[in-house]
Protein backbone atom coordinates (compact mmCIF):
# COMPACT_ATOMS: atom_id res chain seq x y z
CA UNK A 1 0.00 0.00 0.00
CA UNK A 2 1.79 3.40 -1.22
CA UNK A 3 0.73 7.32 -0.30
CA UNK A 4 2.49 9.80 -1.50
CA UNK A 5 3.15 12.11 -5.09
CA UNK A 6 4.90 9.97 -7.38
CA UNK A 7 4.16 7.08 -9.19
CA UNK A 8 5.34 3.05 -8.56
CA UNK A 9 7.08 1.55 -11.11
CA UNK A 10 7.25 -2.29 -11.90
CA UNK A 11 11.03 -3.35 -12.97
CA UNK A 12 9.86 -4.40 -16.66
CA UNK A 13 6.48 -2.77 -16.43
CA UNK A 14 5.35 1.30 -16.60
CA UNK A 15 4.82 3.53 -14.05
CA UNK A 16 1.29 3.06 -12.01
CA UNK A 17 -0.53 5.09 -9.86
CA UNK A 18 -1.64 2.88 -7.06
CA UNK A 19 -1.22 -0.29 -4.71
CA UNK A 20 0.09 -3.65 -6.08
CA UNK A 21 -0.90 -6.72 -4.94
CA UNK A 22 1.54 -9.84 -5.82
CA UNK A 23 0.31 -12.97 -6.39
CA UNK A 24 1.53 -16.57 -4.24
CA UNK A 25 2.47 -18.04 -7.83
CA UNK A 26 5.54 -15.87 -8.44
CA UNK A 27 8.75 -14.83 -7.47
CA UNK A 28 10.44 -11.66 -6.37
CA UNK A 29 8.58 -8.38 -7.75
CA UNK A 30 10.99 -5.43 -8.32
CA UNK A 31 9.14 -1.87 -7.51
CA UNK A 32 10.69 1.57 -7.49
CA UNK A 33 9.47 4.94 -6.57
CA UNK A 34 10.34 8.34 -6.13
CA UNK A 35 8.53 10.49 -3.64
CA UNK A 36 5.91 7.62 -2.12
CA UNK A 37 6.29 5.69 0.98
CA UNK A 38 4.72 1.82 1.24
CA UNK A 39 3.54 0.08 3.34
CA UNK A 40 4.76 -4.26 2.83
CA UNK A 41 1.79 -6.84 3.76
CA UNK A 42 2.60 -10.55 3.81
CA UNK A 43 -0.42 -12.71 3.99
CA UNK A 44 -1.12 -16.49 4.01
CA UNK A 45 -3.17 -17.44 0.65
CA UNK A 46 -5.81 -18.48 2.82
CA UNK A 47 -6.33 -15.22 4.34
CA UNK A 48 -5.73 -13.72 1.43
CA UNK A 49 -8.50 -15.05 -0.29
CA UNK A 50 -10.91 -13.31 2.25
CA UNK A 51 -8.90 -10.05 2.25
CA UNK A 52 -8.30 -9.38 -0.92
CA UNK A 53 -11.72 -10.56 -2.65
CA UNK A 54 -10.54 -12.51 -5.79
CA UNK A 55 -8.26 -12.27 -8.52
CA UNK A 56 -9.26 -10.06 -11.28
CA UNK A 57 -6.25 -10.44 -13.40
CA UNK A 58 -5.10 -13.33 -16.18
CA UNK A 59 -3.77 -16.52 -14.75
CA UNK A 60 -0.42 -15.45 -15.66
CA UNK A 61 -0.67 -12.49 -14.46
CA UNK A 62 1.95 -11.93 -11.24
CA UNK A 63 0.39 -7.95 -9.90
CA UNK A 64 -2.91 -6.23 -10.13
CA UNK A 65 -3.26 -2.60 -8.65
CA UNK A 66 -5.19 -3.49 -5.34
CA UNK A 67 -8.05 -0.79 -6.43
CA UNK A 68 -9.07 -3.62 -8.98
CA UNK A 69 -9.36 -5.80 -6.17
CA UNK A 70 -11.27 -3.08 -3.76
CA UNK A 71 -12.47 -0.83 -5.70
CA UNK A 72 -13.17 2.89 -4.10
CA UNK A 73 -12.20 1.14 -0.93
CA UNK A 74 -8.04 1.35 -1.45
CA UNK A 75 -8.51 5.43 -2.12
CA UNK A 76 -9.94 5.65 1.19
CA UNK A 77 -7.50 3.49 2.88
CA UNK A 78 -4.47 5.65 0.74
CA UNK A 79 -5.92 8.46 2.08
CA UNK A 80 -6.20 7.65 5.46
CA UNK A 81 -2.37 6.47 5.80
CA UNK A 82 -1.65 9.79 4.35
CA UNK A 83 -3.51 11.77 7.42
CA UNK A 84 -1.29 9.89 9.95
CA UNK A 85 2.76 10.45 10.79
CA UNK A 86 3.43 8.23 12.40
CA UNK A 87 4.48 4.32 11.30
CA UNK A 88 2.69 3.08 14.60
CA UNK A 89 -1.04 4.55 13.41
CA UNK A 90 -0.52 3.51 9.55
CA UNK A 91 0.42 0.04 11.48
CA UNK A 92 -3.31 0.48 13.10
CA UNK A 93 -4.84 1.52 10.32
CA UNK A 94 -3.66 -1.74 7.95
CA UNK A 95 -4.10 -4.09 11.01
CA UNK A 96 -7.95 -2.86 11.30
CA UNK A 97 -8.55 -2.42 7.36
CA UNK A 98 -7.31 -6.12 7.21
CA UNK A 99 -9.32 -7.72 10.25
CA UNK A 100 -12.50 -6.16 8.86
CA UNK A 101 -12.24 -7.73 5.41
CA UNK A 102 -11.14 -10.77 7.18
CA UNK A 103 -13.98 -10.82 9.37
CA UNK A 104 -16.30 -9.57 6.51
CA UNK A 105 -14.81 -11.83 3.74
CA UNK A 106 -15.62 -15.48 2.13
CA UNK A 107 -13.61 -18.15 3.75
CA UNK A 108 -11.61 -20.92 1.55
CA UNK A 109 -12.98 -24.78 1.91
CA UNK A 110 -12.10 -26.18 5.26
CA UNK A 111 -10.30 -28.59 2.89
CA UNK A 112 -8.36 -26.26 1.24
CA UNK A 113 -6.97 -24.53 4.25
CA UNK A 114 -5.98 -28.02 6.06
CA UNK A 115 -4.02 -28.80 2.44
CA UNK A 116 -2.36 -25.09 2.79
CA UNK A 117 -1.63 -26.02 6.00
CA UNK A 118 0.01 -29.51 5.46
CA UNK A 119 2.09 -28.06 2.61
CA UNK A 120 3.66 -25.04 5.07
CA UNK A 121 4.03 -27.69 8.07
CA UNK A 122 6.26 -30.40 5.90
CA UNK A 123 7.69 -27.23 4.12
CA UNK A 124 6.49 -28.05 0.78
CA UNK A 125 7.42 -31.65 0.75
CA UNK A 126 4.15 -33.61 0.20
CA UNK A 127 2.13 -35.51 -2.39
CA UNK A 128 -0.99 -34.72 -3.40
CA UNK A 129 -2.27 -37.95 -3.42
CA UNK A 130 -1.42 -38.40 0.02
CA UNK A 131 -3.35 -34.57 0.23
CA UNK A 132 -6.49 -35.83 -1.23
CA UNK A 133 -6.68 -38.78 1.26
CA UNK A 134 -6.24 -36.72 4.18
CA UNK A 135 -9.35 -34.65 3.27
CA UNK A 136 -11.30 -37.18 1.66
CA UNK A 137 -11.51 -35.79 -1.77
CA UNK A 138 -10.65 -36.79 -5.09
CA UNK A 139 -7.41 -35.40 -6.72
CA UNK A 140 -8.96 -34.34 -9.20
CA UNK A 141 -11.41 -32.05 -6.94
CA UNK A 142 -8.20 -30.55 -4.55
CA UNK A 143 -6.71 -29.73 -7.85
CA UNK A 144 -9.68 -27.96 -8.71
CA UNK A 145 -10.76 -26.51 -5.22
CA UNK A 146 -7.50 -25.99 -4.45
CA UNK A 147 -6.35 -23.77 -7.12
CA UNK A 148 -9.53 -21.65 -7.35
CA UNK A 149 -8.93 -20.70 -4.26
CA UNK A 150 -5.55 -20.52 -3.63
CA UNK A 151 -4.46 -19.25 -7.09
CA UNK A 152 -2.07 -21.38 -7.99
CA UNK A 153 -2.38 -25.81 -8.03
CA UNK A 154 -1.16 -27.84 -5.31
CA UNK A 155 1.85 -28.90 -6.55
CA UNK A 156 2.97 -25.07 -7.28
CA UNK A 157 2.50 -23.98 -4.08
CA UNK A 158 4.26 -27.05 -2.92
CA UNK A 159 7.39 -25.94 -4.75
CA UNK A 160 7.09 -22.64 -3.66
CA UNK A 161 7.27 -23.41 -0.30
CA UNK A 162 9.77 -25.61 -0.82
CA UNK A 163 11.66 -22.67 -2.26
CA UNK A 164 10.98 -20.34 0.14
CA UNK A 165 12.45 -22.69 2.83
CA UNK A 166 15.69 -23.52 0.66
CA UNK A 167 16.74 -20.15 0.20
CA UNK A 168 16.32 -19.02 3.71
CA UNK A 169 18.85 -21.81 4.82
CA UNK A 170 21.44 -20.34 2.06
CA UNK A 171 20.62 -17.00 3.53
CA UNK A 172 22.01 -18.35 6.79
CA UNK A 173 24.69 -20.11 5.38
CA UNK A 174 24.08 -23.50 4.61
CA UNK A 175 25.93 -25.30 2.43
CA UNK A 176 23.80 -25.87 -1.30
CA UNK A 177 24.60 -29.75 -1.69
CA UNK A 178 23.25 -29.85 2.07
CA UNK A 179 20.41 -28.22 1.29
CA UNK A 180 19.23 -29.53 -1.75
CA UNK A 181 19.46 -33.34 0.53
CA UNK A 182 17.44 -32.00 3.50
CA UNK A 183 14.90 -29.76 1.31
CA UNK A 184 14.14 -33.07 -0.59
CA UNK A 185 15.31 -31.91 -4.02
CA UNK A 186 16.58 -34.60 -6.39
CA UNK A 187 20.07 -32.92 -6.25
CA UNK A 188 21.88 -29.70 -6.08
CA UNK A 189 21.40 -29.16 -9.83
CA UNK A 190 17.58 -29.50 -8.85
CA UNK A 191 18.01 -26.72 -6.42
CA UNK A 192 20.01 -24.43 -8.96
CA UNK A 193 16.74 -24.87 -11.35
CA UNK A 194 14.01 -24.01 -9.02
CA UNK A 195 15.87 -21.31 -7.41
CA UNK A 196 16.65 -19.49 -10.72
CA UNK A 197 12.66 -20.27 -11.58
CA UNK A 198 11.43 -17.87 -8.48
CA UNK A 199 13.78 -15.86 -7.98
CA UNK A 200 15.81 -15.00 -11.70
CA UNK A 201 19.47 -15.58 -9.54
CA UNK A 202 21.38 -18.50 -8.28
CA UNK A 203 21.95 -19.92 -5.33
CA UNK A 204 25.23 -18.15 -4.58
CA UNK A 205 23.16 -14.75 -5.20
CA UNK A 206 19.84 -15.74 -3.21
CA UNK A 207 22.20 -16.30 -0.44
CA UNK A 208 22.60 -12.35 0.04
CA UNK A 209 19.30 -11.38 -0.98
CA UNK A 210 17.66 -8.51 1.18
CA UNK A 211 14.16 -9.80 0.59
CA UNK A 212 15.09 -13.07 2.77
CA UNK A 213 15.17 -11.15 6.14
CA UNK A 214 11.71 -9.66 5.67
CA UNK A 215 10.38 -12.52 7.88
CA UNK A 216 11.71 -15.24 10.14
CA UNK A 217 8.78 -17.40 9.41
CA UNK A 218 8.66 -17.79 5.28
CA UNK A 219 4.39 -19.35 5.77
CA UNK A 220 2.14 -18.93 7.79
CA UNK A 221 -0.36 -21.70 8.83
CA UNK A 222 -4.38 -22.15 9.25
CA UNK A 223 -5.25 -24.99 10.79
CA UNK A 224 -8.65 -25.85 10.55
CA UNK A 225 -9.91 -29.49 10.35
CA UNK A 226 -12.53 -30.35 7.78
CA UNK A 227 -13.39 -33.90 9.65
CA UNK A 228 -14.55 -32.22 12.63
Amino acid sequence: MEFGDGPIVVDGGRGQRGSLVARLAFGGVRVRGENIECVQVRLSPVVAHAVLGGWPGEPGQAVVALDELWGRDASQVRERLGEVSSWQDRFAVIDAVLAHRWEAGQSVDPEVAWVWDRIAVRRGRVRVEELADEVGWSRKRLWSRFQSQIGVPVKRAARLVRFDHAARRLAGGADAARVAADCGYADQSHLHRDVVAFSGVTPGAAAGQVWLAVDRIAWGTFVQDPRR
